[in-house]
Protein backbone atom coordinates (compact mmCIF):
# COMPACT_ATOMS: atom_id res chain seq x y z
CA UNK A 1 0.00 0.00 0.00
CA UNK A 2 1.38 3.50 -0.77
CA UNK A 3 0.01 7.01 0.99
CA UNK A 4 -0.19 10.51 0.09
CA UNK A 5 0.33 13.62 2.25
CA UNK A 6 -1.99 16.55 1.23
CA UNK A 7 0.79 19.41 1.60
CA UNK A 8 -0.53 22.31 -1.10
CA UNK A 9 -2.04 24.73 1.18
CA UNK A 10 -1.09 28.36 1.71
CA UNK A 11 -1.77 28.67 5.24
CA UNK A 12 -3.07 31.98 5.35
CA UNK A 13 -4.59 31.54 8.96
CA UNK A 14 -1.04 30.68 10.49
CA UNK A 15 0.68 34.03 9.04
CA UNK A 16 3.04 35.58 9.55
CA UNK A 17 4.78 31.84 10.71
CA UNK A 18 3.55 30.72 6.42
CA UNK A 19 4.87 33.65 4.51
CA UNK A 20 8.70 31.74 4.29
CA UNK A 21 7.60 28.45 5.45
CA UNK A 22 5.08 25.82 4.26
CA UNK A 23 2.40 25.05 7.04
CA UNK A 24 2.91 21.17 7.29
CA UNK A 25 6.58 22.73 7.99
CA UNK A 26 6.15 24.27 10.38
CA UNK A 27 7.68 22.99 13.98
CA UNK A 28 4.91 21.49 16.71
CA UNK A 29 7.46 21.10 19.81
CA UNK A 30 10.55 20.86 17.78
CA UNK A 31 9.78 18.88 14.82
CA UNK A 32 8.20 19.52 11.55
CA UNK A 33 4.72 19.03 11.28
CA UNK A 34 4.14 16.97 8.80
CA UNK A 35 7.32 14.94 10.00
CA UNK A 36 4.98 13.57 12.60
CA UNK A 37 3.54 11.39 9.69
CA UNK A 38 6.52 10.19 7.85
CA UNK A 39 7.98 8.59 10.82
CA UNK A 40 4.24 6.77 11.78
CA UNK A 41 4.06 5.50 7.67
CA UNK A 42 7.54 4.48 7.96
CA UNK A 43 6.79 2.21 10.96
CA UNK A 44 3.60 0.94 8.65
CA UNK A 45 6.62 -0.24 5.49
CA UNK A 46 4.20 1.53 3.31
CA UNK A 47 6.09 1.28 -0.10
CA UNK A 48 5.96 4.61 -0.99
CA UNK A 49 4.90 8.24 -0.43
CA UNK A 50 4.14 10.91 -2.35
CA UNK A 51 3.81 14.53 -1.15
CA UNK A 52 1.94 17.17 -3.33
CA UNK A 53 3.13 20.79 -2.68
CA UNK A 54 2.24 24.24 -4.00
CA UNK A 55 3.57 27.43 -1.92
CA UNK A 56 7.13 26.55 -1.02
CA UNK A 57 6.83 23.55 -2.30
CA UNK A 58 10.90 23.20 -2.79
CA UNK A 59 11.66 23.59 0.60
CA UNK A 60 9.81 20.02 1.19
CA UNK A 61 12.28 18.38 -1.22
CA UNK A 62 15.27 20.13 0.27
CA UNK A 63 13.72 18.88 4.16
CA UNK A 64 13.18 15.35 3.52
CA UNK A 65 14.72 14.21 0.12
CA UNK A 66 14.03 10.62 -1.61
CA UNK A 67 13.08 9.61 1.88
CA UNK A 68 16.65 7.77 3.20
CA UNK A 69 16.45 8.90 6.45
CA UNK A 70 13.42 7.60 7.01
CA UNK A 71 13.79 4.51 5.43
CA UNK A 72 10.92 5.36 3.10
CA UNK A 73 10.79 6.17 -0.68
CA UNK A 74 9.35 9.62 -1.08
CA UNK A 75 8.58 11.24 -4.24
CA UNK A 76 6.95 14.49 -4.68
CA UNK A 77 3.60 15.70 -6.86
CA UNK A 78 4.26 19.67 -7.89
CA UNK A 79 1.35 21.55 -8.49
CA UNK A 80 0.61 24.99 -10.09
CA UNK A 81 0.97 28.46 -7.94
CA UNK A 82 -2.66 28.31 -5.75
CA UNK A 83 -2.43 24.38 -6.01
CA UNK A 84 -5.25 22.03 -7.32
CA UNK A 85 -7.49 21.81 -4.00
CA UNK A 86 -7.84 18.18 -2.09
CA UNK A 87 -9.14 16.04 -5.08
CA UNK A 88 -7.12 17.63 -7.70
CA UNK A 89 -3.89 17.09 -5.92
CA UNK A 90 -5.01 13.32 -5.44
CA UNK A 91 -6.05 13.11 -8.88
CA UNK A 92 -2.93 14.85 -10.65
CA UNK A 93 -0.84 12.25 -8.32
CA UNK A 94 -2.71 9.14 -8.81
CA UNK A 95 -0.13 7.86 -11.62
CA UNK A 96 2.37 7.94 -8.67
CA UNK A 97 0.15 5.99 -6.47
CA UNK A 98 -0.74 2.94 -8.25
CA UNK A 99 -4.35 1.13 -8.58
CA UNK A 100 -4.91 -0.38 -4.95
CA UNK A 101 -6.45 1.80 -2.35
CA UNK A 102 -3.64 4.43 -0.98
CA UNK A 103 -3.93 6.05 2.17
CA UNK A 104 -4.48 9.87 2.12
CA UNK A 105 -3.17 12.34 5.06
CA UNK A 106 -3.78 16.08 5.34
CA UNK A 107 -0.30 17.81 6.37
CA UNK A 108 -1.66 19.79 8.46
CA UNK A 109 -3.39 18.10 11.35
CA UNK A 110 -1.48 16.47 14.52
CA UNK A 111 -2.72 13.54 15.72
CA UNK A 112 -1.27 10.60 17.87
CA UNK A 113 -3.53 8.21 15.84
CA UNK A 114 -1.59 4.92 15.33
CA UNK A 115 -2.06 4.16 11.10
CA UNK A 116 -1.54 0.54 11.93
CA UNK A 117 -5.21 0.59 13.21
CA UNK A 118 -6.22 1.56 9.60
CA UNK A 119 -7.91 -1.19 7.48
CA UNK A 120 -5.61 -2.50 4.47
CA UNK A 121 -8.08 -3.32 2.77
CA UNK A 122 -11.83 -1.09 1.82
CA UNK A 123 -14.84 -2.96 2.59
CA UNK A 124 -15.92 -4.92 -0.65
CA UNK A 125 -17.58 -2.73 -3.32
CA UNK A 126 -16.31 0.50 -1.27
CA UNK A 127 -14.74 3.25 -2.43
CA UNK A 128 -13.06 5.22 0.59
CA UNK A 129 -12.69 4.43 4.58
CA UNK A 130 -12.95 7.84 6.38
CA UNK A 131 -11.34 8.82 9.79
CA UNK A 132 -13.83 10.93 12.37
CA UNK A 133 -13.34 12.75 15.10
CA UNK A 134 -15.24 14.72 17.77
CA UNK A 135 -16.15 18.14 16.26
CA UNK A 136 -13.74 20.74 18.24
CA UNK A 137 -15.45 23.79 19.59
CA UNK A 138 -14.29 26.13 17.11
CA UNK A 139 -16.34 24.60 14.52
CA UNK A 140 -20.52 25.25 14.37
CA UNK A 141 -21.06 22.25 13.25
CA UNK A 142 -19.79 18.51 11.95
CA UNK A 143 -19.08 17.14 8.77
CA UNK A 144 -20.47 13.81 8.17
CA UNK A 145 -22.32 11.26 10.06
CA UNK A 146 -22.07 7.57 10.60
CA UNK A 147 -24.73 4.59 10.57
CA UNK A 148 -24.85 1.42 12.70
CA UNK A 149 -23.43 -0.06 9.79
CA UNK A 150 -20.20 1.60 9.42
CA UNK A 151 -21.22 3.39 6.28
CA UNK A 152 -21.09 7.32 6.78
CA UNK A 153 -23.66 9.59 6.05
CA UNK A 154 -23.33 13.16 4.15
CA UNK A 155 -24.48 14.71 6.84
CA UNK A 156 -24.22 14.47 10.89
CA UNK A 157 -21.96 15.77 14.26
CA UNK A 158 -18.60 14.28 13.43
CA UNK A 159 -15.70 16.07 12.16
CA UNK A 160 -13.48 14.44 8.92
CA UNK A 161 -10.15 13.68 10.44
CA UNK A 162 -8.34 14.94 7.08
CA UNK A 163 -7.19 10.91 7.55
CA UNK A 164 -8.35 7.88 4.81
CA UNK A 165 -7.95 5.18 2.82
CA UNK A 166 -9.33 6.03 -0.83
CA UNK A 167 -9.61 3.61 -3.67
CA UNK A 168 -8.42 5.44 -7.25
CA UNK A 169 -11.70 4.32 -8.82
CA UNK A 170 -13.24 7.11 -6.38
CA UNK A 171 -12.26 9.60 -8.93
CA UNK A 172 -12.82 7.70 -12.10
CA UNK A 173 -11.94 9.80 -15.38
CA UNK A 174 -12.28 13.29 -13.50
CA UNK A 175 -9.47 15.64 -14.97
CA UNK A 176 -6.88 17.08 -12.94
CA UNK A 177 -8.00 20.23 -12.16
CA UNK A 178 -9.18 22.31 -9.18
CA UNK A 179 -11.84 20.14 -7.20
CA UNK A 180 -12.10 19.78 -4.14
CA UNK A 181 -13.09 16.20 -2.02
CA UNK A 182 -15.76 16.89 0.04
CA UNK A 183 -18.57 16.80 -2.92
CA UNK A 184 -17.07 14.24 -4.33
CA UNK A 185 -16.99 12.03 -0.67
CA UNK A 186 -20.73 13.01 -0.81
CA UNK A 187 -21.64 12.11 -3.58
CA UNK A 188 -20.02 8.23 -3.03
CA UNK A 189 -21.72 8.65 0.70
CA UNK A 190 -25.15 8.66 -1.10
CA UNK A 191 -24.80 5.51 -2.79
CA UNK A 192 -23.56 3.83 -0.06
CA UNK A 193 -19.92 3.53 -0.95
CA UNK A 194 -17.75 5.41 2.07
CA UNK A 195 -17.28 3.46 4.96
CA UNK A 196 -15.67 5.37 8.64
CA UNK A 197 -14.69 4.94 11.93
CA UNK A 198 -14.34 7.41 15.09
CA UNK A 199 -11.10 8.18 16.37
CA UNK A 200 -11.49 9.28 20.23
CA UNK A 201 -8.01 10.34 20.94
CA UNK A 202 -5.81 13.50 20.76
CA UNK A 203 -6.86 14.92 17.31
CA UNK A 204 -5.93 19.17 16.34
CA UNK A 205 -6.57 20.74 12.82
CA UNK A 206 -3.22 23.03 13.16
CA UNK A 207 -4.94 25.77 11.27
CA UNK A 208 -4.61 29.57 13.76
CA UNK A 209 -1.25 30.23 15.77
CA UNK A 210 -4.00 29.80 18.63
CA UNK A 211 -4.51 25.59 17.52
CA UNK A 212 -0.93 25.93 17.36
CA UNK A 213 0.18 27.04 20.83
CA UNK A 214 -2.56 24.96 22.65
CA UNK A 215 -1.30 21.40 20.80
CA UNK A 216 2.41 22.44 21.86
CA UNK A 217 0.98 22.57 25.30
CA UNK A 218 -0.71 20.40 25.54
CA UNK A 219 2.51 18.00 24.07
CA UNK A 220 4.66 19.43 26.60
CA UNK A 221 2.55 18.62 29.45
CA UNK A 222 2.64 14.92 28.37
CA UNK A 223 5.93 14.99 27.80
CA UNK A 224 6.38 16.01 31.37
CA UNK A 225 3.95 13.62 32.97
CA UNK A 226 6.16 10.49 31.52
Amino acid sequence: MKAMILAAGRGERLRPLTDKTPKPLIPVAGKPLIQYHIEKLALLEVEGLVINHAWLGEQFEQAFGQGDQFGLPIVYSAEPVGGLETAGGIIQALPLLGSEAFLVINGDVYTEMDFACLPTKLAPGCLAHLVLVPTPEFKSKGDFGLSQQGKVESQGDWTFAGISLIHPDLFKNMPAQRLALAPILREAMQAGLVTGEVYPGLWSDVGTLERLEQIESVIADREAAK
